[in-house]
């Protein structure tokens, strides 16, 4: 990883039903990865309005903005119904163009928004941090026997 992304890093968006989940997913990966400020945009989208659980089409597609910088979006989710949110999000809120450079992981939320945010933050392209999200799920946690 290097110090700092180059000019339009890919932008990963969290989304989860817990608003303050995604946030502490977003804070988590920043520290862990030493993500810079002119690194990775990452952004949150989690919970309604009113802080029940839930997902919205509206915030998933503001923080696909927020996270853009020029080089497209993953996007990793904790649910299903999350996913089909973001696909709502795509299809009918966010600009084409952008939407074009948007990818939706099947990654686990966690392991996958760590290494988005690296693979983003090394300097790979969209297919390239989407691939590393998507594999997070093969990740040993533990050692093999155990």
């Amino acid at each position: 990883m290097t110090d700092s992304a180059p000019p339009g890093a890919v932008g990963v968006v969290v989304v989860s039903h817990s608003g303050p989940l995604a946030e502490a997913v977003t804070q988590l990966v920043a520290r862990l990865a030493n993500l810079q400020v002119d690194g990775p945009s990452l952004a949150a989208a989690g919970g309604l309005d009113d802080g029940s659980l839930g997902t919205d089409a509206v915030r998933i597609a503001d923080a696909v903005r927020a996270a853009d910088r020029g080089a497209g979006v993953v996007v990793v989710a904790d649910l299903g119904s999350a996913i089909l949110s973001a696909r709502t999000a795509l299809e009918e809120l966010v600009e084409p163009e952008l939407a074009s450079r948007v990818r939706i992981s099947g990654g686990p939320l966690v392991e996958g928004a760590f290494v988005a945010a690296v693979q983003a933050a090394a300097g790979d392209d969209l297919d390239g941090v989407v691939a590393a999200a998507d594999e997070a799920c093969r990740m040993e946690k533990l050692e093999s026997g155990r």
